[in-house]
């Protein structure tokens, strides 16, 4: 019996096909049980992510084994098996071991050294296990990635590389302040969807910005950065992609832009820089309409009117609302006994009462 595994990834299909083929869970134990039930093949696992979904098993036979792991993956995934075909990749005994290494260790992710690949290994497993269709080969090679790649990120500090530069620039932006402490709240622009320019964007993230905005010749790198992105542990960063003739826009917006391409001249040049700066589209100030509201609601609201226990002669509930029971329209078409007592009243107490309660004295 061999190794063999059958998937495709970021680096060999574009966005569109992975986000079509991707599985549900339930989808994946229907492929796990109907890969054991094939002739070819012995053990099953299936590793989904955004950004890649890879079918391992024990077969007995390559041929044969390629082909019925590429139509199984074809069925359960609703894309046709002459459309996915060109974008799945095999590897077979010890390059499949080499292959599922390299993944665990976050090399063959598309921000390299990210660490949630080894979770989402360490659930692939758990699902072959439950559906008792990992046996002794696949539990060894998945148990032995899982220790491989906590090794590579304990020990080589692999997904802190590339990191240095940008934290660099970041430290010369905060000018002595934490850079956690300057970051937050602040937008990002990278430039490019490659390999540097996710690393820039990881550690963007780590810093604690708010927004990261990705720019890229290729939308669907882009898209897919941002998906990495936006779906990182313990971040809530708003990240989206725009094409790339919106960098100047952006410039306006940005508090820090990174261009990370392939690109053998310039792509940001002083004079985009100083046309974003001086096109500096500043954020608008936060309004709380709640208070807004309620403060409206006062200023329109009637004045109080003075109770019963004032003393005052005037009938309330006959006075205008707006109108103070002091004025004009008060005492208008009152009786002369009546006029009398509000007279008295307006000038006694209540109304030192009143000024005193005001804070006039």
């Amino acid at each position: 019996m061999s190794l063999l595994v059958v998937g495709l990834s970021h680096r060999s299909a574009p966005v569109s096909v992975l986000e079509r083929a991707s599985l549900s869970v339930e989808a994946q134990t229907k492929l796990l049980q109907d890969t054991v039930a094939a002739e070819p093949a012995s053990e099953g696992a299936v590793l989904a992510t955004c950004n890649r979904i890879e079918l391992y098993a024990d077969v007995d036979k390559f041929h044969a084994g390629v082909a019925e792991l590429s139509t199984l993956l074809a069925q359960h995934s609703g894309v046709g098996l002459e459309e996915l075909t060109p974008y799945l990749y095999v590897h077979y005994e010890d390059r499949a071991v080499h292959h599922m290494f390299s993944v665990a260790c976050g090399l063959d992710s598309m921000v390299v050294g990210e660490g949630q690949i080894l979770g989402q290994i360490k659930d692939s497993l758990a699902r072959a296990q439950e559906t008792h269709t990992a046996g002794r080969l696949l539990n060894d090679l998945f148990q032995q990635a899982l220790r491989v790649g906590k090794r590579a990120h304990s020990e080589t500090g692999i997904d802190r590389a590339g990191q240095s530069l940008v934290t660099f620039g970041l430290e010369q932006l905060a000018a002595g302040t934490p850079v956690e402490t300057w970051a937050r709240g602040k937008k990002a622009l990278v430039i490019g969807a490659g390999s540097m320019s996710s690393l820039s964007a990881a550690t963007l993230v780590r810093a604690g910005v708010a927004e990261v905005v990705v720019a890229n010749r290729t939308p669907d790198r882009a898209e897919r950065l941002v998906r990495i992105l936006s779906e990182g542990d313990a971040t809530d960063v708003a990240a989206r992609a725009v094409p790339m003739t919106s960098v100047p826009f952006e410039l306006t917006r940005a508090d820090v832009a990174v261009s990370c391409t392939g690109a053998t001249g310039l792509v940001l040049t002083a004079d985009m820089v100083a046309a974003g700066v001086e096109g500096r589209v500043e954020t608008a100030p936060v309004v709380d309409l709640d208070a807004v509201a309620e403060e409206d609601a006062r200023e329109s609201a009637p004045p109080a009117q003075p109770s019963a226990e004032d003393g005052c002669p005037v009938d309330l509930s006959t006075v205008r609302p707006g109108f103070s029971v002091m004025g004009e329209a008060a005492v208008a078409g009152m009786d002369a006994a009546t006029l009398e007592q509000h007279g008295a009243w307006a000038a006694g107490s209540a109304v030192d009462r009143r000024d005193a309660a005001r804070g006039t004295g």
